[in-house]
C-alpha cells in the first residue's frame, strides 16, 4: 500500500478540519488549513529540486514565520531531519549545530531586528560543518560564503511533488540541550514522540475550534514547538509572533480575545507592567509559564489578584515541554508550581533518592525519572550519553531534582549538577569557559550562575597566564561575538586560584563558593 502523507503521525495534526479553517495567523496575515498544505507541499517539491531526501538534515536558522512550519512539515514528508537553530545563537554555537547534525543544508533569512544573519555566517568556519553543502536565503538579502547560495522561492514555484519517503519511528526533529558539556546536544524526537505529545495535550487542555493561542515562544525550542503541535492538534486558531514583544503581545491577547498562552515568567510580568487594567486579560483562561526567574511566586501572586490566570509547567527537551502543568480544582500555590501532572495518562513520574538509590515515595526528594511517549528517541548520534541517560527499564534520567505527591503529581524543585538557566535556556557552563580559555592570556575559566535582579546571569572567574593581564572587557567582547547574547557573562572576576575540595572521587572546584563570591563582589561593587 502506497504511504499518503494523511497517514503520516505528524500530518493528523493538519489533516482534520475544513479547508478554509484558519490555521494560522502570522502578523495579520491568515493561512488557512488548505494553504498550509499546499505550501509543505510546494517546499517538499523544492527540497526535492535541491537534494535533500530521507534521512538528510536540514538545518533551520530563521525566526518564527511559515516557511520555518512548511520545512519542517514537508522534512517529514520526505522522510528528512530538520534541525533547529536558535535565533540567538552565533558563530560557534550555529558552527556546533551544524556540524554535530552533519545538515547538508542551511536555511537563514538576511536579518531580523539587531540580527545580521549573514555577518554571523561570514565568521562560520568551513572545516567545522564538513557537510554542509547548501546555504537557502528567506527574503530579499546578499550573503557571501564558501558554499552555493540559493534562494527559498518554493511558495513561488509549482515544483512535483516528490512521493511520501518517511518513517514514523526515525529522527524529524533536533533540539539543542545542554547540560555540562562544552556544547549542546542534540535531542532527537520524531514524527510519533511529537505527535502524540500534541495530541495528549489538547486532550488535556480539552482544546476546540473555539480556542485559540498566542504563540510567542520560538518554534526551535521544544517549549515553542510543543504548544503549537498541541494547538494543531485541538484544532484551534494560533497567532504567531515571530519574536516575543511584550506591547503587541498585549494587544494580540486583547483584541484577539485569546484563550490560552505559554511563556516564562519574565514574559507575563513584562506583559502585566504594560497595564494598569483591574483584570486586563478578561478572555484568557490558562497561562502556563515555567519559572525562570527570582521572585517568581511573588510575581504570580501579584498575577492572581489581577485575574491572570496562570498554570505552573514542567518540561524538557528529553520529553518535550508542556510534559506537564498544574490543575485547576487546586489551591493556586499548588497550581502554580512547576510540575503538576502529565498531559499524558501513559506517561510515568518517579523520583529516586540520590543517596539510597532507590525509588523514594511521596515527599520525599531525589532525582525524577520520566517514561512517556513524548520521551525522545535519543540524542542524536551519541549513544554513550544516551545511554546515561536512560535507565535500564527505559526512564530518561532528568538531573532535576523533585518530589512526588499523594494527588499523583509531582513538584519540580531545582536543577541537579552545574547546569545554568539563562535566558530561558539550559546552558553548560563548559561552552562558555572555552570560549574565555580560548582568549591571550587566559590559564584557566570557571563560570556559575548568579542572580542579578530579576533576571538569572552569569559570572566568570578566571586565572590569568603568568605575565598576563587580560582586560575583563576585552573578554566580554570576544564572548559577544561568538556565543548568544545570554550566555555573556555579566562580571568576569580575576583570581589566582579557584577554591577546591578533596574527595574520593579526586580534587572538586567549589561552584557553590564562587556563586558566593560573585555576589559579594557584584554588592560590594
Amino acid at each position: 500500500m502506497t504511504t499518503q502523507a494523511a497517514d503520516l503521525p505528524l500530518f493528523s495534526l493538519i489533516e482534520e478540519g475544513a479547508p478554509d479553517d484558519v490555521l494560522f495567523v502570522f502578523d495579520g496575515a491568515s493561512v488557512t488549513r488548505a494553504d498550509f498544505r499546499r505550501k509543505v507541499e510546494q517546499t517538499a517539491g523544492w527540497l526535492a529540486i535541491h537534494g535533500v531526501g530521507h534521512g538528510d538534515v536540514v538545518a533551520v536558522w530563521l525566526v518564527n514565520r511559515v516557511e520555518w512550519l512548511a520545512l519542517f512539515f514537508a522534512c517529514a514528508r520526505v522522510g528528512a531531519i530538520t534541525a533547529a537553530v536558535n535565533t540567538r545563537y552565533r558563530a560557534a554555537d550555529v558552527a556546533h549545530v551544524v556540524g554535530l547534525s552533519r545538515a547538508k543544508l542551511l536555511v537563514l533569512e538576511p536579518g531580523f531586528r539587531s540580527i545580521d544573519f549573514p555577518a554571523i555566517l561570514r565568521d562560520l568556519d568551513p572545516a567545522a560543518v564538513p557537510a554542509l553543502q547548501k546555504i537557502a536565503m528567506v527574503g530579499e538579502g546578499d550573503v557571501t560564503a564558501p558554499w552555493p547560495v540559493v534562494r527559498f522561492d518554493a511558495f513561488a514555484r509549482d515544483s512535483r511533488t516528490p512521493p511520501v519517503h518517511s518513517t514514523p519511528d526515525l529522527p524529524l526533529l533536533l533540539f539543542t540541550t545542554s547540560g555540562t558539556t562544552k556544547g549542546p546536544k542534540l535531542v532527537a524526537h520524531s514524527q510519533k514522540t511529537l505527535a502524540s505529545h500534541g495530541h495528549s495535550i489538547a486532550r488535556a487542555l480539552d482544546l476546540t475550534p473555539k480556542k485559540s493561542l498566542l504563540a510567542m515562544l520560538p518554534f526551535c525550542g521544544t517549549f515553542g514547538m510543543a504548544s503549537l503541535l498541541g494547538f494543531l492538534a485541538g484544532r484551534t486558531r494560533i497567532h504567531v509572533m515571530d519574536a516575543f514583544d511584550a506591547a503587541p503581545a498585549l494587544r494580540i491577547l486583547q483584541d484577539e480575545r485569546i484563550t490560552h498562552s505559554f511563556g516564562s515568567d519574565e514574559m507575563f510580568r513584562r506583559i502585566l507592567s504594560l497595564t494598569d487594567e483591574a483584570k486586563p486579560l478578561p478572555d484568557a483562561e490558562l497561562l502556563g509559564f515555567a519559572a525562570f526567574q527570582p521572585g517568581w511566586r511573588d510575581f504570580a501572586a501579584e498575577a492572581e489578584t489581577r485575574g491572570l490566570p496562570l498554570y505552573g509547567l514542567y518540561g524538557s527537551s528529553e520529553v518535550q515541554a508542556l510534559f506537564s502543568i498544574g490543575r485547576a480544582d487546586v489551591a493556586f500555590a499548588d497550581r502554580i508550581e512547576c510540575g503538576g501532572w502529565p498531559m499524558s495518562p501513559q506517561a510515568r513520574v518517579r523520583v529516586r533518592d540520590a543517596e539510597t538509590g532507590e525509588l523514594a515515595p511521596p515527599g520525599v526528594s531525589g532525582e525524577i525519572e520520566i517514561d512517556a511517549p513524548s520521551r525522545f528517541l535519543g540524542y542524536f548520534r551519541n549513544p554513550e550519553a544516551t545511554a546515561e541517560a536512560t535507565t535500564a527499564d527505559g526512564f530518561f534520567r532528568t538531573g532535576d531534582i523533585g518530589r512526588l505527591r499523594d494527588d499523583g503529581s509531582f513538584i519540580y524543585e531545582t536543577r541537579a549538577g552545574d547546569a545554568m538557566r539563562l535566558g530561558g535556556f539550559l546552558v553548560g557552563p563548559g561552552e562558555i569557559e572555552d570560549e574565555l580559555k580560548a582568549c591571550e592570556g587566559v590559564a584557566d575559566a570557571q563560570v556559575v550562575a548568579i542572580d542579578m535582579g530579576t533576571q538569572a546571569r552569569c559570572a566568570a572567574f578566571v586565572i590569568p597566564k603568568p605575565g598576563a593581564s587580560p582586560q575583563e572587557s576585552d573578554l566580554i567582547a570576544h564572548v559577544r561575538a561568538r556565543l548568544a547574547g545570554y550566555k555573556v557573562p555579566a562580571r568576569i572576576f580575576f583570581i589566582d586560584a579557584f577554591p577546591v575540595t578533596d574527595s574520593a572521587n579526586g580534587v572538586k572546584i567549589q561552584r557553590a563558593k564562587l556563586r558566593a563570591m560573585a555576589m559579594e563582589r557584584i554588592a560590594a561593587a
